[in-house]
């Protein structure tokens, strides 16, 4: 389980059980495909209550990098698609009408193998978090539910980040002035899911497991008319695989793709300082030769040539943003924290058979 943080103006962040349903359905119809929506509800002090959510429609909106606009990219561009946002505010006013809380406080998405964080899922957040500081955004694990586990995490962008974010730059120099790291990106805010009174009297009523696993025998047929007989739970024998988990398997390769993407980030960003270096290494030598020849040109007694011309003959290469490599350390921490979770158990299974596995 990752750390959660606080630091962020919102506290915590509680979802009604029948957003989560609707989450968790919305992300399991749409798998493998990216799905996304808007989260309403409203602020109430530190916490945050998110009473409903609705889907948004898939539009077709312009890659502005030229990439393919596959189903996954368009529904990840979604929240900030200038139709959903018409739609949200649709969707928002007619719930006013019904008199239900209608305050965006945030969107959701769905995520595989925690694969979330990039550079369109900052960029959704950045659009809602520069109007409201407390909006969240939900990101709903639907592989990591599967195993068993609801999986739903809620972060926020640092305030430090959004304003490294908006004033755009993240050069070397820029990151080193503020000393914003990739663990500054993303502040995660606790979950919890909440319960009607109409929903908690009805766990209430299911019968509970017998306390004794040993059932007696009736006498006749009235007592199991009377009394039915509750079988107990059947044992559950998956505790002793010792296979290795694929989705540990799977996570492995995620990491060494994200790994792979940010050594070649940092190859670009080596090629840019060997480009610096020999740019810099031509204007140090014109600017001395043309030291040498205004020394001439002075003891001749003739006017000297200006030495800034060099600004208009070298052009030195613009210096390529950091933000990507940076998305992708935070998102091999993510991966690396997986990995962690995934083998606490498979290790202690390997330890407890040692003996068997080992040569004698």
């Amino acid at each position: 389980m990752a750390e959660v943080q606080t630091e962020g103006p919102c506290k915590s962040v509680q979802v009604e059980a029948l957003v989560v349903i609707k989450i968790v359905k919305h992300c399991s119809v749409s798998f493998p495909t990216t799905a996304t929506g808007s989260l309403v509800g409203m602020d109430n002090g530190d916490k945050l209550e998110v009473t409903n959510t609705f889907q948004f429609p898939s539009v077709d909106v312009p890659s502005a990098d030229g990439h393919q606009n596959d189903a996954s990219s368009l529904a990840a561009a979604a929240p900030r698609a200038k139709a959903n946002i018409a739609y949200q505010n649709e969707m928002i006013k007619h719930l006013k009408e019904v008199n239900v809380d209608a305050n965006n406080v945030g969107w959701y998405t769905s995520a595989t193998m925690g694969n979330f964080v990039s550079l369109s899922f900052i960029e959704n957040q950045y659009h809602y978090q520069r109007d409201n500081d407390k909006t969240v955004a939900l990101v709903h694990d639907v592989s990591r539910s599967s195993q068993g586990a609801l999986s739903l995490r809620a972060f926020q962008l640092s305030p430090e980040f959004m304003a490294a974010y908006k004033e755009g730059k993240f050069t070397t120099e820029s990151l080193q002035k503020s000393k914003l790291t990739f663990r500054d990106i993303l502040v995660e805010v606790p979950v919890v899911v909440h319960n009607s009174h109409l929903l908690t009297s009805y766990l209430l009523q299911i019968p509970a497991l017998p306390e004794t696993p040993e059932v007696p025998l009736p006498a006749s047929l009235d007592d199991i008319s009377r009394d039915p007989a509750r079988l107990p739970a059947h044992p559950s024998f998956d505790a002793l695989d010792l296979s290795i988990d694929p989705f540990l398997e799977k996570t492995c390769d995620l990491l060494l793709d994200s790994i792979e993407a940010h050594y070649t980030d940092l190859n670009n960003h080596q090629y840019y300082q060997r480009q610096l270096t020999r740019e810099q290494f031509k204007i140090t030598q014109w600017q001395t030769k043309r030291k040498a020849e205004n020394a001439a040109r002075l003891a001749a007694k003739q006017t000297p040539l200006p030495e800034d011309e060099w600004q208009r003959l070298f052009k030195l290469p613009q210096e390529p943003s950091r933000l990507e490599g940076m998305l992708n350390a935070r998102q091999v921490e993510q991966y690396s924290k997986q990995v962690d979770g995934f083998t606490a158990t498979i290790t202690s299974k390997m330890f407890a058979v040692r003996g068997n596995l080992l040569p004698e």
